[in-house]
């Protein structure tokens, strides 16, 4: 915490910067909560997969339009954003710690790219393709909820640096 009790994200900004993040903020409990959320329906769509190959495209599909909200609208909006603030949030003590909206929404964006891609992939009978794409996303999920790595997290400030957004 600075002296002004903002948060810093040093994890997303460059190496030697010390700059306040600016801009909305989540807890970081809501990410990581659905990131579970997320790892669950992507192990539902791999084991579906093993079934019925034109089922596991309608669960991805269903995760992929969920992770075209997020990337969207944002996690305040996001599907499992918005159960964790009705159900989980209110059970839990005061928010410690936050992060910024931009690279969870840059995230979600990136899941929904590998969302697309797997169904597209279970739907045109293409279940590798499907499997391959789902295992990435599952990856990228697990990663988050079980360590609080957030892979599209990560890469956003290279993103923004290139697209010439302040991150």
């Amino acid at each position: 915490m600075s002296v002004n009790n903002t948060p810093r994200v040093a994890s997303l900004l460059p190496a030697g910067t010390d700059s306040v993040v600016t801009g909305p903020q989540v807890d970081v409990r809501g990410p990581r909560f659905v990131a579970w959320v997320t790892t669950a329906v992507l192990i539902v769509t791999l084991l579906v997969s093993t079934v019925s190959v034109p089922a596991a495209a309608v669960v991805l599909g269903v995760q992929t339009v969920v992770f075209a909200v997020g990337a969207a609208l944002g996690p305040r909006r996001h599907p499992y954003g918005r159960v964790f603030a009705v159900l989980i949030a209110p059970r839990l003590g005061p928010v410690t710690e936050r992060e910024p909206v931009a690279p969870l929404k840059f995230a979600q964006l990136v899941g929904f790219v590998f969302a697309a891609v797997g169904t597209a992939g279970f739907a045109l009978g293409v279940p590798l393709v499907g499997l391959i794409a789902t295992g990435f996303a599952l990856f990228a999920a697990f990663l988050n909820a079980a360590f609080g790595i957030c892979l599209g997290c990560q890469i956003y400030p290279l993103v923004a640096r290139f697209r010439r957004v302040p991150a």
